[in-house]
């Protein structure tokens, strides 16, 4: 089918060149009544009502957003207020019917919908690779301020300040980007790690936390008792293996799973979210790298605590994502 824009009139037009349809234009959508679809489909009109009356049998389709009351002069040159149905109606019926015009219709449904697919997925692509352009000239003109500001070339505190302020969550500003662009990945990590946490290390601490809490008047009864034998089985997960290789080869990507399972799994009967954050911060300064080369901590106090809230709140099937955010969070980068 050959299909033509003239005004607000969409004709279709089918191959043989001998059936032509003006198809009304109404509230961004084409709508056509009874009669048309049995012309585009050549089918009776008794057909094309059955499958309409299938269609909202089914609940495929709602009548509400589907069918309009539309004036129109019928056949019989009377006017009156006709059924209409819009564009999913059509295609329904166009996937139901069976003739030769229906196949045609088919055919040409699917490579008009290929074509948005193509064009939508090609503009996509091309606003992705703008804005990451844009993103990487942000980023080298933020470094080239934060080294003014080191160099203290510019004058006045608060210019000085607001220019530090760019520099500092620069980082922040791309991470947000990539995870809205779905672009977040493990990458700049520090390799395996001189630390291998062992049960009973791990278990020792947890007391020695308990302790802490009990001698600050804290009620803590119930601290760190397991439910079960699971926190043993999220320790030993951080170093399974799969072709003689581990699965998680950084000691970033092991905290970040170490963080989420001890939070999320609940393997404790009390504590388990200042447990986890413990044996998290624990497992990075032991492995060298809670503390940048600076001697600021690479992930601080209120950002740790709004990330053990997000695992507790998330969603099982956002672990992945997860996993990548705290990875990002505590990699060389930062």
């Amino acid at each position: 089918m050959n299909e033509e824009s003239k005004g607000e009139i969409i004709i279709y037009r089918a191959e043989d060149g001998k059936t032509t349809l003006e198809v009304s234009l109404k509230e961004d959508t084409v709508w056509l009544d009874a009669h048309q679809m049995a012309d585009l489909f050549q089918r009776d009109r008794t057909v094309i009502v059955r499958h309409i009356r299938n269609i909202y049998k089914t609940g495929e389709l709602l009548l509400d957003s589907t069918c309009a009351k539309i004036a129109q002069v019928a056949r019989d040159g009377k006017k009156r207020v006709m059924d209409f149905y819009n564009l999913d109606m059509i295609i329904s019926v166009g996937y139901r019917v069976n003739s030769l015009r229906g196949t045609q219709f088919r055919i040409w449904a699917t490579g008009v919908l290929k074509d948005h697919l193509i064009k939508g997925y090609s503009v996509n692509e091309k606003r992705l690779r703008e804005q990451n352009a844009r993103l990487v000239e942000l980023q080298k003109t933020v470094n080239l301020l934060g080294r003014v500001v080191e160099g203290r070339e510019l004058a006045g505190d608060e210019a000085a300040g607001l220019l530090r302020v760019l520099t500092d969550y620069s980082y922040a500003l791309t991470l947000l980007d990539q995870y809205d662009h779905k672009q977040l990945e493990i990458r700049n990590t520090s390799g395996q790690g001189r630390f291998i946490i062992k049960y009973e290390q791990a278990r020792e601490a947890i007391d020695k936390l308990g302790e802490q809490y009990m001698a600050a008047g804290q009620p803590a009864a119930l601290f760190g008792i397991e439910k079960d034998e699971s926190f043993q089985g999220i320790l030993g997960a951080l170093y399974q293996t799969f072709g003689g290789k581990e699965l998680y080869q950084s000691v970033e990507e092991k905290a970040a799973h170490l963080l989420y399972f001890a939070i999320k799994d609940h393997p404790f009967t009390d504590g388990n979210k200042r447990i986890a954050a413990f044996l998290f911060v624990w497992f990075l300064d032991a492995n060298g790298i809670l503390y940048a080369k600076d001697g600021r901590k690479r992930i601080g106090d209120n950002a740790l605590v709004a990330l053990s809230l997000l695992i507790a709140e998330s969603d099982p099937y956002e672990k992945d994502i997860i996993i990548k955010v705290i990875v990002n969070l505590i990699n060389k980068d930062n």
